[in-house]
């Protein structure tokens, strides 16, 4: 007998690391094979490769509470900076020794001082900042997704995306999300969650009155 699909309430009970976990892996497996150049491509992260934003994922599954201050502090509370020197750091010397940095820490659950769920948001977004410049396409679970988005959605920690989505209703069309009031922007989950954390390119996958609205508050905030 095979037994049923996880549901929501499921995930809720079990926690975000098993969902943490299945999401690097995931991105880990899509990355193995990437040429010098794929590696090189610029990221949906300003400025940033993707192979930049992978030692970004890998650096954030590597600190804790006490070397994510020690940090801060050291870099004068300028929280810029310490995302690039903890970038640095995992970056390796090749894409080769990137890719094997992230692997190591698929199944780790340090974190700095955020929730798990703001871990696992960081975890899906920055998988799609780099899977979507390389045309990779991955189908995320619709309760993970779910889930996601309910947490950006009243969030403002880490990326601005609740004061980004103000005066707009938003309306998943292939799951049960649905959030504020206002004019309509409906569209896949994972499409949703990449535009309210001011991916402009998904804009383009929405529609709805309310969308130019919201394309011109990605990037801001």
């Amino acid at each position: 007998m095979t037994d049923p699909a996880p549901t929501a309430d499921h995930h809720r009970k079990t926690g975000a690391w098993p969902l943490i976990h299945a999401e690097r892996a995931a991105l880990a497996a899509d990355l193995a094979d990437l040429t010098d150049e794929q590696w090189a491509t610029p990221s949906l992260c300003a400025g940033l490769t993707v192979r930049q934003v992978l030692a970004h994922l890998t650096a954030g599954a590597s600190l804790n509470a006490v070397s994510w201050l020690a940090g801060v502090i050291r870099c004068r509370f300028d929280f810029d900076k310490q995302v690039a020197v903890r970038l640095a750091e995992q970056l390796g010397a090749t894409p080769d020794e990137t890719l094997e940095r992230f692997r190591r820490v698929v199944p780790s659950t340090t974190k700095p001082p955020l929730p798990a769920i703001a871990l696992l948001g960081e975890t899906i977004v920055h998988g799609e900042d780099i899977r979507r410049p390389l045309g990779i396409h991955r189908d995320h679970p619709i309760d993970v997704v779910t889930r996601t988005a309910e947490y950006y959605q009243g969030s403002d920690l880490v990326v601005v995306a609740k004061g980004r989505i103000g005066g707009l209703r938003l309306v998943a069309d292939d799951g049960p999300f649905t959030t504020g009031t206002g004019p309509l922007v409906s569209g896949r989950t994972m499409a949703l969650i990449m535009a309210m954390t001011g991916r402009t390119a998904y804009c383009d996958d929405l529609e709805g009155d309310g969308v130019d609205i919201l394309r011109g508050r990605c990037g801001t905030g």
